[in-house]
């Protein structure tokens, strides 16, 4: 009995496990992988497929020690990340349980609420952080998506939205504890529910972003309350956004490798709202054919909303910001220096 218990002690984990899958069969056997991460499962697999026979005396032990744990644990199991790193520990070692328990720790934040926050439709979102401390809700914009984030604050009150973004444009790394306390004062709130799915940082950078897909008048108004709180923020703001008429920025190259993912008929509509001079640099980089096509297109166009011409305005905003940053153009600054959008 001694020399029996001696065998079972001398086991790994992966290899009782490998024998407690050998006893179940095939069918028991792939209900218990099921429930182990990848690198589990092919420790357990190569420790069965070594495993030719298995003694009865060593079954019957493995089989005692996993009744008795399940017995000892009563009738509520209780797991944690505690428990889960002893198992692990006994099954790979220390050195990989580390680097697996630091994974699991990672997924656990990228799971949590502001990551189920990040799928919310903005409206749903703006409701659930209404009433919230404006530091609670910059921290929270502060990890969304840039477009949605833009989208919750055009449903907020703009006084408020700019306090929140000036918040956002001061922040600094937030420690995961810090995040943990938010997420388990939003989960308390409501139940959200959610759609499809970037993130977004903290800086004056990422409040240009914002304010770059909020629509002209919006925009406006909030980096002047923004100002108000901070001048020197809001020049900083001001001075990374990138808006319609900074196309005057973009040389002649950049400009037609531009013109190749915008519609004849979306330029014409954001023709509607750009000055002389912007329209005569675009035109300038177009074939004559593309661009008498272009004026007939414009004088088809009749009234057109502001709302739709402020869209494409975004859109080809967008545009330029991903060849810029992906280095398929330049913008040229004020200054005379180039420099990669951001």
């Amino acid at each position: 009995m001694a020399t029996r218990s001696k065998a079972v002690a001398e086991l790994t984990g992966a290899q009782k496990s490998a024998v407690l899958c050998i006893t179940l069969g095939p069918s028991g056997a792939a209900k218990l992988l099921q429930q182990l991460q990848p690198d589990e499962v092919e420790l357990v697999t190569r420790e069965i497929a070594q495993m030719r026979t298995v003694s009865p005396e060593i079954v019957t032990s493995v089989l005692e020690e996993f009744r008795d744990a399940a017995q000892q644990s009563g009738t509520v199991a209780v797991g944690g990340l505690a428990y889960a790193q002893q198992c692990l520990e006994q099954a790979v070692g220390p050195q990989r349980t580390a680097a697996i328990v630091q994974r699991i720790q990672e997924r656990r934040l990228d799971t949590g609420g502001l990551k189920r926050l990040k799928r919310a439709a903005p409206e749903v979102l703006a409701g659930i952080v209404r009433g919230e401390h404006p530091q609670t809700i910059a921290l929270i914009l502060a990890h969304l998506d840039i477009a949605q984030a833009a989208r919750v604050v055009a449903e907020m009150d703009p006084e408020l939205a700019s306090e929140i973004l000036y918040r956002v444009a001061r922040m600094e790394k937030v420690s995961p504890e810090m995040l943990a306390l938010v997420e388990t004062g939003l989960s308390s709130k409501a139940d959200v529910s959610l759609t499809q799915e970037m993130t977004l940082s903290g800086g004056p950078a990422a409040v240009a972003k914002v304010l770059n897909l909020t629509g002209a008048q919006l925009e406006k108004e909030l980096l002047e309350n923004i100002t108000r709180h901070s001048e020197d923020m809001g020049q900083q703001i001001k001075s990374l956004m990138f808006v319609f008429e900074d196309l005057l920025l973009v040389d002649g190259k950049g400009i037609q490798r531009v013109l190749r993912e915008v519609d004849t008929k979306e330029l014409a509509l954001a023709f509607k709202a750009a000055s002389g001079e912007l329209m005569d640099h675009i035109k300038k980089n177009m074939s004559e054919r593309a661009g008498q096509a272009l004026d007939e297109e414009i004088e088809l166009l009749g009234p057109v909303r502001v709302r739709d011409v402020e869209a494409v305005h975004m859109k080809i905003i967008d545009i330029v910001r991903g060849l810029a940053e992906s280095g398929e153009i330049l913008l040229r600054s004020s200054g005379g220096n180039d420099d990669i959008i951001s």
